[in-house]
């Protein structure tokens, strides 16, 4: 007995040995990551905000949340005149930093097509995690460590997926939003290219959001799909982006361009223009395929498409989207990469990479990643600065 026991044992032991080592390198194969080592300051909110939110007198109502679960919640709410001109300001209680910025509330559609030489930064699905973003930008040399605009001229461009998962939604929001006003001043640009995790946002659909918001949304008196919507000055500005850009000749995309709709004779602007009236609208199958459906499926949608990764495409349906809208290259997030890569001969980029999270470690642990683009030439960035030309 003790002999066959003991066979047994040898047996589960050896089998192991197999299996752990092999679901580590499969796991590490298809990105996978252990976490672990919450941060226990994530149970505490302090001062979180702001949530402005336009009420029906035409007056703006600027509230910050604080508090946690054992010690209960507690709103600081002021109201403002919507022409009023107040600055706000956002914190980042993980280590007690802040930005001000001017409220504003009307916004102008961004052009779509941008033709000047200067040089881009791009990346993509940084989720809320706002350090990670900040800390990147300021490596990259795109503000300073007061976070103030440092990029003069240049294109900083979010490939969509800000929002959803990480703690920290609202800052990354408003340091864009900051940002975007500075860049204007000194001719540069902040573009927020709409991701199918916006679009969610925009939709009411939270599923994906930290439990955090929930929260929020309970203590301000609110629905979470509130915080998004078209009452409130941070949907509003959503409302305004473009799903697809094109920058010195390449387009930015959050998923990509559906072979069936490069197939289409649509333009940028009339691709945009569909997209955005489809903003608020949760999609549903119908059986007439015609090209909106295409456009605003979850599936073929600029915003969701995932084909450059996962389906068996061709060089010219590829080049068949590019072409379309006169890209010589297209740059894409949404689809997790192991690092910034050019895949069909240059022409796809893929710069959706897991960031370092906010609030909790990973293993193995992560790393920042994103795309330069000067003179016609294609960089990867790391998050120390240092670059490399992509081949």
């Amino acid at each position: 007995m003790r002999k066959r026991l003991w066979q047994y044992a040898v047996h589960m032991l050896v089998t192991l040995a197999v299996l752990i080592p092999a679901a580590v390198v499969f796991g590490l194969m298809n990105d996978a990551s252990l976490h672990y080592g919450d941060d226990p300051r994530a149970a505490t909110i302090s001062q979180d905000g702001p949530y402005i939110f336009i009420e029906a007198d035409s007056s703006l109502s600027v509230s910050y949340v604080s508090g946690s679960r054992s010690e209960g919640y507690a709103v600081d709410r002021r109201e403002f005149a919507k022409d009023s001109g107040k600055a706000a300001v956002s914190y980042y209680a993980f280590d007690s930093t802040s930005f001000a910025f001017p409220i504003r509330v009307e916004f102008a559609q961004p052009r779509v097509i941008h033709a000047d030489g200067n040089k881009i930064l791009a990346l993509s699905d940084i989720e809320g995690n706002y350090r990670a973003l900040r800390d990147f930008l300021v490596a990259s040399g795109v503000i300073d460590r007061e976070l103030r605009w440092t990029f003069g001229t240049g294109h900083l461009v979010l490939v969509g997926d800000v929002v959803d998962r990480g703690a920290f939604v609202t800052q990354v929001l408003w340091l864009l939003y900051k940002l975007e006003h500075e860049a204007a001043a000194q001719g540069g640009q902040v573009h927020l290219i709409i991701g199918n995790h916006e679009l969610k946002a925009m939709q009411g659909d939270y599923l994906a959001a930290s439990e955090k918001y929930a929260r929020v949304a309970a203590v301000l008196g609110r629905q979470q799909p509130d915080l998004y919507s078209s009452s409130t000055v941070i949907g509003r500005w959503l409302e305004s982006k473009n799903a697809m850009e094109l920058i010195n000749g390449v387009l930015f995309v959050h998923g990509g361009i559906h072979p069936d709709v490069a197939g289409s004779s649509l333009g940028l602007e009339e691709v945009n223009a569909v997209l955005r009236r489809n903003f608020r609208k949760t999609y549903f199958p119908r059986p007439t395929k015609d090209i909106e459906q295409l456009l605003v499926s979850t599936e073929t949608g600029p915003s969701w498409y995932r084909g450059y990764f996962r389906a068996d495409l061709t060089q010219a349906q590829v080049e068949s989207g590019l072409d379309l809208f006169n890209a010589s290259a297209v740059v894409v997030g949404h689809t997790l990469q192991g690092k910034v890569n050019r895949q069909f001969d240059g022409r796809v980029i893929g710069i959706d990479v897991r960031h370092p999270s906010d609030d909790h470690k990973s293993w193995p642990s992560r790393r920042s990643e994103g795309l330069f683009i000067d003179g016609g030439r294609f960089y990867r960035v790391l998050d120390t600065g240092e670059m490399g030309e992509l081949k």
